[in-house]
């Protein structure tokens, strides 16, 4: 007997949740319907408990956008499934030119409640036009906002947010979470431990419980993880306009006076993704990568 909830699942039974409890919640995509049930059966069940409110489409990401949008400019709330990140790229006009727009350019306020799930990430040997993090693509759009999903968060939580956002947002999701369990706040494992740092848990700190109330010295800020020495951001995708820039220069605003060295910067090597396993691992951040740049950086200040 199964003593633990996948991230895959979690999705899964969140997005049945909503579609049972609000009558105005679509989903639009490609290959959605059962038993198919897409790419990585997050939408798996839905067409066959909600045919009229799974919208299956042709394989045009620029389309089904565009379509989503214009639902809910009519009103009604639209969850579009990007059956792989890169995919996203064909719609980006849409996101960028209309659906962000749209909710302030007509001279009041509309309401745009659309969440675009998009799976995006490496290490599955999925190879170049599969395997992208594009969240650094969408970072400074006006009015459009941009989530990860984490094995921290209840999904269920976080789309019922999202659909009643009032405008335009990304979900964005590690398709290696998937297949990893969801944790509660709380002791972890033999090793670690989660807490929520905020009322709302929106982020949560995951450290080794050895008992201490010793200060770390480093913290390691990711997706889905999170007076200290040394701050290091990790992020899949290649250096440059990134999410984790964001964050490093929010962390400089806020703690410039008690930092004692410069925010550390981790990221993937600037190349294409690679499908074979031991060449995808060689340009794509991996543990031992932030193992080695956390150890020289902090025997750099010794």
């Amino acid at each position: 007997m199964k003593k633990y909830e996948r991230v895959v699942e979690n999705l899964n039974r969140a997005l049945h949740a909503l579609f049972a409890t609000d009558p105005h919640v679509f989903l639009i995509g490609e290959d959605l319907l059962d038993p198919y049930g897409g790419a990585f059966k997050v939408s798996s069940g839905l067409s066959s408990r909600f045919p009229d409110r799974i919208l299956a489409t042709p394989l045009s990401e620029g389309a089904f956008l565009g379509i989503a949008s214009g639902l809910t400019l009519c009103g009604e709330k639209v969850i579009a499934e990007i059956m792989f990140g890169d995919f996203i790229a064909l719609g980006y006009d849409q996101i960028l030119n209309f659906a962000a727009k749209a909710v302030s350019m007509y001279g009041r306020s509309l309401t745009i409640n659309l969440v675009v799930r998009c799976p995006v990430g490496g290490n599955r040997g999925y190879g170049p036009t599969h395997s992208q993090s594009m969240q650094k693509y969408f970072i400074g759009i006006p009015h459009l906002h941009l989530f990860e999903i984490s094995p921290f968060h209840d999904n269920g939580l976080l789309l019922n947010k999202l659909v009643n956002l009032g405008q335009p947002c990304i979900l964005f999701e590690d398709k290696v979470l998937y297949a990893q369990r969801i944790y509660t706040v709380g002791v972890i494992d033999e090793y670690f431990v989660a807490e929520a740092l905020d009322n709302e848990q929106n982020f949560v700190r995951v450290f080794l419980d050895e008992g201490s109330t010793d200060e770390p010295d480093c913290v390691i800020i990711a997706p889905g993880l999170l007076s200290v020495d040394h701050i290091f951001v990790v992020e899949e995708s290649v250096a440059g306009g990134t999410w984790g820039c964001e964050v490093a220069q929010q962390i400089y605003e806020r703690l410039w006076n008690s930092l004692k060295h410069p925010v550390h910067l981790i990221h993937s090597k600037e190349s294409i993704i690679p499908s074979a396993p031991h060449l995808e691992k060689q340009v794509l951040v991996q543990a031992e990568d932030i193992y080695t740049a956390i150890i020289e950086a902090m025997h750099a200040q010794d």
